[in-house]
Order: structure tokens, then sequence, then C-alpha cells
């Protein structure tokens, strides 16, 4: 049976490594990916940058599936402008999960979220749309992580916690249980937060 085509919109470093984890899960054919004006033509490993923002519209005809692979730090609005125009123009945005991550059966991941290798997403959790769950990380049993987040390499999310919508959870750091985070937090790498986080705040340690 024929794999339907996929393509990735974000050509940078995270792109990437989205491309081996879309692999190792087999079930798209990558057709290229859209990137910057002046990436058109270059070639990410295997795969050609086809095109940019501006010419999605005609990318539909060839793809039913894109994926946003542009990476997180500052701030979600890039991921979340490529996000809302795929589905405006009629894309179906999949879940994606390396086959060497494990799921709960009683998980939640949704539209447009990326589980890459070795992360743990256990009972009861909940992970919205156009997340990334990056290598390794762990989100607990009963924790949520809502719209548009980042939750980078080898971070823990303990049980009941939840991250807002837009927030970026830096690499290695550690969430306390119960712990509360507002929309368009950022976390710092390598930090333990032990505290409720407002909306728009920074905990850079």
């Amino acid at each position: 049976m024929k794999k339907p085509n996929l393509i990735l919109l974000g050509a940078g470093g995270h792109a990437q490594a989205c491309i081996d984890v879309i692999e190792q899960e087999g079930k798209f054919n990558i057709a290229g990916l859209v990137g910057l004006p002046d990436e058109v033509g270059t070639s990410r490993g295997k795969y050609q940058v086809l095109a940019s923002d501006d010419d999605l519209p005609n990318l539909l005809s060839q793809c039913q599936f894109a994926i946003v692979s542009l990476g997180q730090i500052n701030s979600p609005k890039n991921r979340i402008r490529l996000y809302e125009r795929a589905v405006e123009i009629g894309f179906k945005l999949p879940t994606i999960i390396s086959p060497r991550a494990y799921i709960s059966p009683s998980a939640t991941i949704g539209a447009g979220t990326i589980v890459m290798h070795g992360a743990i997403v256990n009972a009861n959790a909940t992970i919205a749309s156009n997340c990334i769950i990056n290598t390794r990380a762990v989100i607990e049993h009963d924790a949520k992580v809502l719209d548009n987040c980042h939750i980078s390499t080898g971070v823990i999310v303990n049980g009941n916690s939840k991250v807002g919508a837009g927030s970026f959870i830096g690499s290695g750091s550690l969430i306390k249980e119960d712990i509360s985070i507002g929309k368009n937090a950022v976390v710092g790498m390598g930090l333990t937060l032990r505290h409720n986080l407002p909306d728009d705040s920074k905990f850079l340690g």
C-alpha cells in the first residue's frame, strides 16, 4: 500500500530531527520541505526544500498531510502561524510518534504534535495540538501540555502538572508535581520548577 505524502513546514535543524522520526515511524512518504525563500532549491539530507510559505496552497494537490517542523524557543508565534495556515488551506495535520517512544493507551495526543525518540507519555496524560515532545522527555500521569508547546530534550513534567499553551520548557528541566505553568511561559535549561508560573513569565534560574 502506497504511503501518503507529507510536507514538512520548516527547514532548519529541528526539521532534520523530525525527518528521522517520520522515517522511523514509516507511515508517510516525505515529499519535501517548505522553508524561507532563500532556502528553496536546497536540500535537507535527501529531501528538497520545494517552496516557501507563499506557495503552500499549490502543494495541497501533491500532499494532503503536513507537519510543522520548525523549532521553538523564545516564541511559539511562527509555529502557530504555520499550523493555522496549513489548517486554513486544507492540509491534515497528523500526530507523529517515534516507534522508540512510549505512549500510554490512556494518554491523548493532539493533531500536529510530534513525539520524538525515547519520550514517555504516561497514563492519562494529555498533549494538545502542534506540540513538540522532544527526545527523552517524560510527561507523567495526568499531566497536561496545552497547544503549541515545546517540551525540550530530557524534560520531566511530573504528575498532574499543567503546561500552558505556547510555553517552552528548556532541556533537562524538572517540573514538580501539581505545578501550573501559564501560557507563553519560558522555563530555562536545567532548572527545577517548584512553584506555579503566571502567563507570559520567564523562569531562568
